[in-house]
């Protein structure tokens, strides 16, 4: 780490904390030739390899668009995609990988996104998982229904029922 005031190409580490978050590592570091002090803030890099090859940082941001569509005119607020958005880079840093395929990213989507809104999921889950019939619709809505009734909660019926 070369020292911000006189480039000197090292520093000595005086202090370190994790974030609050656990995101990131401030470090407080001195200049062993001028002797000032600095601070560096280290996180860990998460790469999406696209579908075309090419390479760029995970973003938050896009996970929030991306799924915004599909809960538009839903009971989902800002603030719940937020944390959508979070968990899913959660998962993908709890994985240990630093470079992710943008479709992995979407499978961890899918999980936090079921949770929230089921018709934003189904919604979601249709282009993502690129549903081709009315079965594809159905299995999901089935799948659904199962978990609904694994965790007891009641399960409203159709008329086709």
């Amino acid at each position: 780490m070369h020292c911000p005031f006189c480039r000197h190409p090292d520093s000595r580490v005086v202090d370190s904390r994790t974030s609050d978050d656990g995101a990131s590592i401030r470090r407080r570091r001195q200049c062993p030739e001028c002797g000032r002090r600095f601070t560096t803030i280290e996180t860990a890099s998460l790469s999406v390899v696209k579908r075309s090859g090419a390479t760029e940082p995970f973003s938050r941001d896009k996970v929030v668009a991306g799924v915004r569509k599909a809960c538009q005119g839903r009971p989902v607020s800002g603030d719940d995609l937020a944390l959508l958005a979070q968990r899913v880079e959660e998962t993908l840093r709890a994985s240990g990988t630093a470079e992710l395929d943008a479709y992995d990213i979407g499978l961890a989507i899918l999980g936090p996104l079921r949770e929230l809104d089921e018709v934003a999921y189904l919604r979601y889950a249709s282009v993502y998982q690129a549903f081709e019939s009315l079965e594809d619709f159905e299995s999901a809505i089935e799948s659904l229904r199962g978990d609904r009734e694994r965790r007891g909660e009641p399960v409203t019926e159709t008329a086709d029922d």
